[in-house]
This record gives C-alpha cells, structure tokens and sequence, in this order.
C-alpha cells in the first residue's frame, strides 16, 4: 500500500503502531544530527524524525512514501496547533515517488503572492491548507444540498449545455456548429426555459447544479463560469418555493457550520429595502439605515436643497456614527467613493453639543436647520451625510456608501448569517436609452393579481412574483412564479417590444410547450459560489472556485482562450479578422 494513513488523522492512541505515509515534504528543521519534516497531504500535517543517515534524502517539496513508528511526544513537545501534535513518526525507511523544482511561492496561508501568480499556479495554491479547507467545505455543501433536496422529493435532472441562443441580459458564448454549415450553439446563461419545460413534463420538484456562462466583465461575485443551484417546482406558490428553500439553508448551515437558523426569513418588499437601505440586497447586519430630509430642509433657503426640490429630486442622508472628527480630505474620499455610483458629491454636518455644524449650516434657516437635526436624531460626535438629485442615484449612492462605512468602521458583527427575502419586485423597468420598458429580471416572470387585467396602463407601477433571497448583503438568488398562460406572455413580450413573429423566433419551443397544458410553476436560481463564499465570510468568489478566470477574463492555469489552427477555424467555416489596432501594432513591429 503507498499509505496506512493520512497525514492528518494520526493521535496518541496509534503509538507503538508501523504505518505507511505518503506526502508533501513541507518543511525541514535540519537540527545536524536529525531532522525534523513536515510531511502534508489534503488530511494535515505530521511532524516526521529522520535520524543523521536518512536525512540526507530530504528533498523539500519532494512527493514520498515513508514508513515509520508512531511516537507519543513528550508533555512538553506537544504542539496544540496541530491535530496530530501530540504524536510524531519516527522514519525508518523512504522512498521519493516525485521530485519537484523550486516553488514559485511558499504554500503556506499567510503569504503575499499576486493573485496572477496564484491563478496562474493554482494546482500548487489548492495545496494551501486554506484552499483544501475552502474547497472541502464546498463538497459538504453540495452533498449537503442534495440529501436536503431529496428529502423533499426533488429530482436531480440535467438541462442541455449546448442551447439556443436567447437574450437573457448578457452576452452569449456561442459554439460554432461543424455540421451545420453558419450556425451556431450557444452555453446557457441559465436553464431558464429548459426548467421550466421540465415543469410542463410533468417533472414536478427539479434541482441541478448547473454551469452557467456568461460573457461578462469580472466583479467579485461574477465569473464567465459560475454554479447555479438552480430549482424549479410545479403546482406551487411562492410560499412554498421560500420554505423548500429555507429547508434547505436550514440543513446545510446545520450541517456544516453547525449554525442554526431561525426559519422562516423574514420577507421584505422591494420598495421598503430601496426606502430603507438603498439597495435591493441589503445587509442587516448593521444599522445606519437611510433618512429622507427631503421635508425637513425644504425652503432651507440653501441653494443646493432647493434647486433640488425644485427638479423634484430627493435629499437623504446616512448618520456615520463617531465620524464628527473627519477631515475634509476623509470627507473627500468617501465623495470620490460614490462618484462611481453617479452621485456629484455630499454634504456634511457634524453633530456637536446637540446642534449641527459645518459649513452648510450657515447657508440655512436656523428652523431647517433645527429640523434637520431633529430628524436625523444623531449623537455629538456623529457624522451626518446628504445625497442629493434622483431617487434612484441618491438610493443606490447611500446604499454602497453604508456598506463601505461598515467595513471601515468595524460594524459588521462576524459569525453572523442575516437571511431575508425581498419579494414584490417591479416587473418592468423604463430604459431611458432605448426610451421604452423592459423586463427588470425577465419576461417569464408573473404580474401579481391585482395587475394581470392592466399592466399595460401603468408598466411602472406594476409588481410581479419576484423575489430574491439574500444574506448578508449578498444576492444569493433571484426567482418567480412563471407565466404559464399564453395570452399573458403574449401581453408581456408585446410590451417589452417584441412582436409575435419575434417572439416565436426566440422562444417559440417554450411557446409551442405552453399549448399543452402547463401546471402553474416558480422557482429560484442560487449562486452556489456566493453560497459558499458566503458562509466562509469571503470576499471573493475566485477564493472557493477550483479553476477561476482572473479579472481579465484569461484562465491562467492553461493560458486560454487561445487561437486555434487554421485547418480548425476551415473546418468551421470560420475566418478571424484581425481588428485595425491589431494590424497596426503588427506593422510597428
């Protein structure tokens, strides 16, 4: 056998036993006469003795096979950092199955190695017991999501990965087809109208972990491959696809965090998140909720709030708490912070001796000023921040700001798992690019009753069977009831623009579908990255997936994507055409 054991799982009650073990050398204490190595594998560590005739073979990084003794160490020499730390192996034979060269970075935890580096080597990175950790967790996970799955009856059924093409909200990777001679296959973004086929099969409780692919620029919580936890059930409300949910959150917190949750989530609407938080995902975690001003400084006589109001926009704030003694420059930092989100800029009051101060002070009537105060009902010491112009930018602009606040001034609590569903979520959205309505998720999604008879009347007030589960400020899914009346998706798809010929061009297989008696059907999509990013209370999707792309969109373990050959792209009917700046460069060179 190349092992007895794994090098995590010796104790002292193996002393005295002869054991195989097979290994990483990690690192070698050379002390002249003997050493002593760290031997790993995805188990642990053990700390092996070679005495002064075999320690001549070390090799660090060097892959063995060693046999020995189990020792019990001495009360003093036990190390109560490592599982196996009461014991040692005494080597007396080893044999090196595979030598390696010098590592380009150490693979221990705390190291500082430029995350290229790490994606570009990241078959030695998974040796971190970080990463083994990270991706352990992620297994657990998944086998925990299926026997809580299979517990409520749900089948695990594959949806096809070579699709149609169909706008889903970001770009297609599409697959040229050999056979067929100018067209193309594309990689489902989601299994969207496969699941929802499966429902009028009569497949009535679907899972699968499906890969999902989308061709778009890199964010922590994105990548062009992700795994979507994606779940579908017939005969259903939307009650009853958050309890199948929140069964299964129960379960594998349980299961593998050993957290117990408090079911059921709280449930949210999307207006009261966006009136209170800013944002549609909020974390709860904190408080530092948002404030409408608008009323308390109206005709402060401050040319800035009047102009404001004047264009119908809104003024509200976020109360930094112990921030009064900011400077100017920190105040400008966090400006130049919500200038991405489209906001011009802030202003800021200090609360001091139970009034407020600050240069905007003096550009105000003493009574709004007053006002002010009286709303926001801060502390001396706090940090008062306004927003002014749209509703939308000032929500979105305060709602990112709390967020980096938080994170800034230690107010996240750890070890905390906030759940909550945000339902009633619009079903359209007005594109002011394109001047007309769009699907604020997508088309397939259900108007709630009381809008079915005339959603045309007012798109933007309509609310629909939407609704996201989140935790912690993290999007982990969004889902619906579906349409599954004909004469309704007609209504909706005509809104949105799209003509009857259009439509069926598109989607006219799910159309078809519908002709033969769908069950009512909802369902929800979860990122199982998020997930798991999530419960390690990461920041970074890449940090629990085995192979990522980096930023740029490259995967730097294998150097992809990269040209093909030319008889590849005949055999397609494919021709690349190289872009001007790529011929001019060449002509340079």
């Amino acid at each position: 056998m190349l092992r007895t054991h794994t090098c995590g799982e010796l104790r002292k009650e193996h002393a005295g036993s002869e054991v195989v073990l097979s290994g990483w050398i990690r690192s070698i204490r050379d002390h002249n006469h003997f050493a002593f190595v760290n031997l790993t594998d995805r188990y642990g560590f053990c700390q092996v003795y070679f005495d002064e005739n075999l320690k001549s073979q070390l090799e660090k990084e060097a892959y063995v096979q060693l046999k020995g003794e189990v020792k019990a160490r001495p009360e003093k020499e036990i190390n109560p950092e490592m599982a196996t730390g009461e014991i040692e192996i005494v080597c007396k034979e080893m044999k090196i199955l595979s030598r390696s060269k010098v590592l380009p970075f150490e693979l221990f935890d705390k190291i500082d190695v430029k995350e290229e580096t790490r994606l570009k080597y990241r078959f030695l990175d998974m040796r971190r017991p970080q990463m083994i950790e990270r991706l352990t967790l992620r297994s657990k996970t998944a086998a925990s999501i299926r026997k809580a799955f299979e517990k409520l009856n749900f089948l695990e059924v594959e949806t096809p990965v070579l699709v149609r093409s169909t706008p889903e909200g970001s770009r297609d990777f599409v697959v040229p087809s050999r056979v067929h001679h100018g067209k193309f296959y594309a990689l489902p973004q989601s299994p969207q109208l496969y699941k929802q086929m499966l429902m009028i099969g009569g497949l009535d409780r679907y899972y699968q972990f499906a890969r999902c692919f989308r061709d778009e620029d890199a964010r922590r919580d994105r990548q062009l491959v992700h795994t979507q936890i994606d779940v579908e059930m017939a005969t259903t409300e939307q009650e009853d696809v958050f309890r199948a949910v929140e069964h299964v959150m129960k379960t594998i917190f349980s299961e593998v965090l050993n957290v117990e949750l408090q079911t059921p989530f709280p449930v949210y609407t999307y207006d009261e998140v966006m009136l209170r938080f800013g944002l549609d995902k909020p974390d709860m975690r904190f408080g530092m909720e948002l404030i409408d001003c608008t009323e308390a400084v109206n005709g402060s006589e401050f040319v800035l709030f009047d102009n404001i109001l004047k264009d119908g926009g809104v003024i509200k704030g976020i109360v930094a708490p112990g921030c009064a003694g900011y400077s100017r420059k920190q105040v400008s930092k966090l400006e130049k912070y919500i200038h991405q989100f489209q906001a011009k800029g802030l202003v800021a009051f200090k609360v001091n001796d139970g009034k407020l101060d600050g240069s905007p002070v003096k550009k105000m009537t003493e009574e709004s000023v007053q006002k002010l105060y009286d709303k926001i009902g801060a502390k001396d010491g706090d940090l008062l921040l306004l927003c002014v112009g749209k509703a939308d930018i000032v929500h979105r602009s305060l709602g990112e700001l709390r967020n980096y606040l938080a994170r800034e001034l230690d107010l996240i609590p750890e070890g905390v798992y906030n759940f909550l569903w945000v339902a009633d979520f619009p079903l359209f959205e007005w594109d002011e690019e394109n001047k007309a309505w769009t699907p604020m998720h997508h088309m397939f999604s259900m108007p709630k009753e009381e809008f079915i008879d005339n959603f045309e009347q007012d798109p933007g007030n309509v609310k629909a069977q939407l609704y996201d589960l989140v935790l912690n400020g993290v999007e982990l899914g969004s889902g619906s009831i579906r349409i599954s009346y004909p004469e309704i998706q007609k209504r909706v798809m005509n809104l949105v623009g799209m003509s009857e010929e259009e439509a069926q061009k598109k989607f006219g297989f799910l159309l078809d579908a519908y002709q033969y008696a769908s069950p009512p059907h909802g369902g929800i999509g979860m990122g199982f990255d998020n997930l798991v990013m999530t419960m390690m209370q990461l920041e970074n999707i890449r940090e629990v997936i085995a192979y990522p792309n980096a930023s740029n969109g490259m995967f730097l373990y294998d150097g992809s994507p990269t040209p093909i050959e030319c008889d590849q792209l005949e055999e397609l009917h494919l021709n690349v055409i190289e872009k001007e700046e790529e011929k001019q460069d060449d002509e340079q060179v």
